[in-house]
Protein backbone atom coordinates (compact mmCIF):
# COMPACT_ATOMS: atom_id res chain seq x y z
CA UNK A 1 0.00 0.00 0.00
CA UNK A 2 2.65 2.15 0.83
CA UNK A 3 4.51 1.67 -2.86
CA UNK A 4 1.49 2.38 -4.34
CA UNK A 5 0.88 5.29 -2.57
CA UNK A 6 3.80 6.72 -3.63
CA UNK A 7 3.11 6.11 -7.34
CA UNK A 8 0.05 7.58 -7.48
CA UNK A 9 1.44 10.39 -5.68
CA UNK A 10 3.84 10.76 -8.87
CA UNK A 11 0.88 10.09 -11.37
CA UNK A 12 -1.51 12.21 -10.35
CA UNK A 13 1.06 15.06 -9.97
CA UNK A 14 2.38 14.27 -13.03
CA UNK A 15 -1.78 14.75 -14.19
CA UNK A 16 -1.95 18.04 -12.53
CA UNK A 17 0.88 19.46 -14.19
CA UNK A 18 -0.82 18.01 -17.69
CA UNK A 19 -4.21 19.62 -17.19
CA UNK A 20 -3.58 22.48 -14.42
CA UNK A 21 -6.93 22.72 -12.05
CA UNK A 22 -8.56 19.75 -13.55
CA UNK A 23 -7.10 17.40 -11.03
CA UNK A 24 -7.98 17.06 -7.34
CA UNK A 25 -4.98 17.83 -5.00
CA UNK A 26 -6.50 14.54 -2.83
CA UNK A 27 -6.84 12.16 -5.87
CA UNK A 28 -3.91 10.24 -4.88
CA UNK A 29 -5.24 9.94 -1.61
CA UNK A 30 -8.87 9.06 -2.85
CA UNK A 31 -7.84 6.77 -5.51
CA UNK A 32 -5.82 5.25 -2.55
CA UNK A 33 -8.72 4.66 -0.65
CA UNK A 34 -10.48 3.07 -3.33
CA UNK A 35 -8.19 0.65 -3.69
CA UNK A 36 -7.88 -0.49 -0.58
CA UNK A 37 -11.62 -0.61 0.14
CA UNK A 38 -11.84 -2.99 -3.09
CA UNK A 39 -8.58 -5.27 -2.51
CA UNK A 40 -7.43 -4.69 1.28
CA UNK A 41 -10.67 -4.95 2.71
CA UNK A 42 -8.96 -6.98 6.04
CA UNK A 43 -6.56 -4.06 6.17
CA UNK A 44 -3.36 -6.08 5.59
CA UNK A 45 -1.39 -3.38 3.81
CA UNK A 46 -0.92 -5.44 1.00
CA UNK A 47 -3.20 -5.10 -2.70
CA UNK A 48 -1.47 -7.19 -5.55
CA UNK A 49 -0.04 -4.98 -8.16
CA UNK A 50 -2.37 -6.64 -10.60
CA UNK A 51 -5.58 -6.19 -8.95
CA UNK A 52 -4.73 -2.52 -8.69
CA UNK A 53 -3.80 -2.01 -12.48
CA UNK A 54 -6.44 -3.84 -13.62
CA UNK A 55 -8.90 -1.06 -11.46
CA UNK A 56 -6.76 1.46 -12.73
CA UNK A 57 -7.10 0.23 -16.23
CA UNK A 58 -10.77 0.47 -15.97
CA UNK A 59 -11.24 3.74 -14.48
CA UNK A 60 -8.72 5.38 -16.86
CA UNK A 61 -10.50 7.80 -19.57
CA UNK A 62 -8.96 5.40 -22.22
CA UNK A 63 -10.82 3.49 -24.68
CA UNK A 64 -12.45 0.05 -24.55
CA UNK A 65 -9.81 -1.40 -26.98
CA UNK A 66 -7.18 0.09 -25.29
CA UNK A 67 -8.75 -1.33 -21.75
CA UNK A 68 -9.08 -4.02 -23.10
CA UNK A 69 -5.21 -4.64 -24.37
CA UNK A 70 -3.98 -3.31 -21.10
CA UNK A 71 -6.07 -6.29 -19.45
CA UNK A 72 -4.43 -9.13 -21.44
CA UNK A 73 -1.07 -7.54 -21.31
CA UNK A 74 -1.35 -7.66 -17.25
CA UNK A 75 -2.73 -11.30 -16.96
CA UNK A 76 -1.48 -12.78 -20.02
CA UNK A 77 1.38 -14.95 -19.48
CA UNK A 78 4.14 -15.36 -21.74
CA UNK A 79 4.14 -18.45 -24.42
CA UNK A 80 7.19 -18.57 -26.52
CA UNK A 81 6.70 -15.93 -29.15
CA UNK A 82 3.11 -15.17 -28.12
CA UNK A 83 1.62 -14.29 -24.81
CA UNK A 84 -2.05 -16.06 -23.90
CA UNK A 85 -4.23 -15.99 -21.26
CA UNK A 86 -5.57 -19.26 -19.20
CA UNK A 87 -8.67 -20.03 -17.72
CA UNK A 88 -7.08 -19.33 -14.25
CA UNK A 89 -6.16 -15.72 -15.63
CA UNK A 90 -9.06 -15.29 -16.38
CA UNK A 91 -11.06 -15.70 -13.43
CA UNK A 92 -8.55 -13.39 -11.45
CA UNK A 93 -9.02 -10.79 -14.06
CA UNK A 94 -12.60 -11.19 -13.75
CA UNK A 95 -12.39 -11.06 -10.09
CA UNK A 96 -10.08 -8.20 -10.08
CA UNK A 97 -12.59 -6.19 -12.22
CA UNK A 98 -15.73 -7.26 -9.90
CA UNK A 99 -14.72 -5.59 -6.88
CA UNK A 100 -15.75 -2.23 -8.82
CA UNK A 101 -18.97 -2.58 -9.06
CA UNK A 102 -19.34 -4.69 -6.00
CA UNK A 103 -17.78 -1.48 -3.76
CA UNK A 104 -20.92 -0.11 -4.59
CA UNK A 105 -23.08 -3.13 -3.77
CA UNK A 106 -23.73 -4.37 -7.26
CA UNK A 107 -21.50 -7.68 -6.38
CA UNK A 108 -21.75 -10.60 -8.88
CA UNK A 109 -21.29 -14.50 -7.43
CA UNK A 110 -18.22 -16.92 -8.28
CA UNK A 111 -20.57 -18.20 -10.21
CA UNK A 112 -20.90 -15.72 -12.87
CA UNK A 113 -16.90 -15.85 -12.78
CA UNK A 114 -17.21 -19.28 -13.75
CA UNK A 115 -20.19 -18.74 -16.09
CA UNK A 116 -18.44 -15.89 -18.47
CA UNK A 117 -14.69 -17.80 -17.83
CA UNK A 118 -16.94 -20.65 -19.78
CA UNK A 119 -18.01 -18.91 -22.52
CA UNK A 120 -14.82 -17.34 -23.66
CA UNK A 121 -13.49 -20.62 -23.35
CA UNK A 122 -16.14 -22.00 -25.27
CA UNK A 123 -14.83 -24.06 -28.12
CA UNK A 124 -11.19 -23.76 -27.14
CA UNK A 125 -9.46 -27.05 -27.12
CA UNK A 126 -6.36 -25.63 -25.27
CA UNK A 127 -5.72 -24.37 -21.87
CA UNK A 128 -5.23 -20.70 -22.94
CA UNK A 129 -6.96 -18.05 -26.01
CA UNK A 130 -4.58 -15.52 -27.73
CA UNK A 131 -5.22 -12.09 -27.63
CA UNK A 132 -7.73 -12.04 -30.28
CA UNK A 133 -9.56 -14.23 -28.88
CA UNK A 134 -9.83 -12.56 -25.79
CA UNK A 135 -10.62 -9.54 -27.44
CA UNK A 136 -13.27 -10.78 -29.45
CA UNK A 137 -15.06 -12.08 -26.48
CA UNK A 138 -14.83 -8.95 -24.58
CA UNK A 139 -16.61 -6.58 -27.83
CA UNK A 140 -19.63 -9.50 -27.24
CA UNK A 141 -19.80 -7.65 -23.98
CA UNK A 142 -20.37 -10.92 -21.61
CA UNK A 143 -22.67 -10.28 -19.07
CA UNK A 144 -20.25 -10.07 -15.73
CA UNK A 145 -18.51 -7.13 -17.03
CA UNK A 146 -21.11 -4.88 -18.68
CA UNK A 147 -20.90 -2.18 -16.42
CA UNK A 148 -17.37 -1.44 -18.37
CA UNK A 149 -19.13 -0.28 -21.74
CA UNK A 150 -21.88 1.15 -20.06
CA UNK A 151 -19.70 3.29 -18.08
CA UNK A 152 -17.32 3.86 -20.91
CA UNK A 153 -20.37 5.18 -22.66
CA UNK A 154 -21.76 7.29 -20.45
CA UNK A 155 -18.59 9.37 -19.88
CA UNK A 156 -18.05 9.40 -23.35
CA UNK A 157 -20.96 11.22 -24.08
CA UNK A 158 -21.25 13.67 -20.96
CA UNK A 159 -19.57 16.45 -23.00
CA UNK A 160 -22.16 15.71 -25.98
CA UNK A 161 -24.16 18.66 -26.35
CA UNK A 162 -27.38 19.17 -28.32
CA UNK A 163 -28.50 22.52 -30.08
CA UNK A 164 -31.96 21.49 -29.81
CA UNK A 165 -34.68 22.75 -26.98
CA UNK A 166 -38.03 20.91 -25.05
CA UNK A 167 -40.78 23.41 -24.14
Amino acid sequence: VQQLSVMLTELFQKARLEKPGQVDPRAAEFTLSLLAAMYDRSGTGYIKTRSAAAALIALSGDTLLAKYRAFFQFYAVPDGKAALITRSALRSLLTDLNQIPAIVGESCTLSCVEIATHSCFHGVLNSAIVEEKFLSWLRSEPAVLLWLPTCYRLSATEMVSHQARCR
